[in-house]
């Protein structure tokens, strides 16, 4: 298996693990720890500049946010558009000859269930090679004299327009499986939400149970919240994975 496919669950799990070992960490070093009496010196913090970091932290978060559904929404628009330039060709080869359009048939419906098929490799981030092979083998046909011949050149030209749109989305599809997270952006939404928890702690010096109860709630705020976009970051994964079923109505 390739567990690297799967890295945002483990990004995950540690955004919820970090985020406790945070919260206490600073809430034994602010009331506990050596730093305690140190801090002391620190007392009367105003609570409005909890909102500084709070706000960056929050729209840092939004646009991570924005970045994976907008992925999964151009994965999915990519899907059904497959599914409907699949019904276009397969409504088109009905005008041709019986010998062409039972090839052309055949063509579409064999790379519609293969690419079908290739929806379980794209949850690893893997090809199956056969969607390939398929997609050369219609285009093949499709760009072919005999086609031209029974077709004519405007109806072959709308064919092969919409063979290349389906090769760019599946192109456009296999890219999105593969990407990866950006490190940077995760790295400054945790060190933004550490010091949002450190900022709480420091408002809360007088009241420590007040506090201790304020940097949980932020807690239970942030963490599950991170750990849902994290997991969403293949849109061909759980729990929200894409599915083919669009695809597959399309060539049925």
């Amino acid at each position: 298996m390739n567990w690297l496919a799967y890295e945002h669950y483990s990004y995950a799990a540690l955004a919820v693990l970090g985020t406790l070992a945070a919260v206490w960490l600073v809430h034994w070093l602010a009331h506990h720890g050596m730093l305690a009496g140190r801090l002391e010196r620190f007392r009367g913090v105003a609570p409005p500049f909890l909102n500084v970091n709070a706000m960056l932290f929050g729209l840092t978060l939004a646009f991570i946010a924005n970045d994976t559904w907008s992925a999964r929404d151009r994965a999915m628009d990519a899907v059904l558009r497959e599914a409907d330039n699949l019904r276009s060709l397969l409504v088109l080869a009905e005008v041709l000859p019986a010998q062409q359009q039972a090839a052309l048939t055949g063509a579409v419906r064999d790379y519609g269930t293969q690419v079908a098929a290739e929806f379980g490799a794209l949850r690893t981030r893997e090809v199956a090679p056969g969607a390939s092979v398929a997609a050369d083998a219609m285009l093949r046909l499709v760009a072919g004299p005999g086609l031209a011949q029974a077709a004519g050149d405007v109806l072959q030209a709308e064919m092969l327009r919409k063979v290349m749109v389906l090769r760019d989305d599946r192109d456009l599809r296999v890219s999105l499986s593969r990407t990866h997270l950006n490190p940077l952006k995760w790295l400054g939404m945790a060190a933004l939400g550490f010091l949002t928890i450190l900022s709480i702690a420091v408002v809360h010096l007088e009241t420590p149970r007040a506090g201790m109860l304020a940097i949980a709630l932020f807690a239970l705020a942030a963490a599950p919240s991170a750990a849902i976009v994290l997991v969403q970051g293949n849109p061909f994964q759980q729990p929200a994975a894409i599915s083919a079923e669009a695809i597959v109505e399309a060539v049925r």
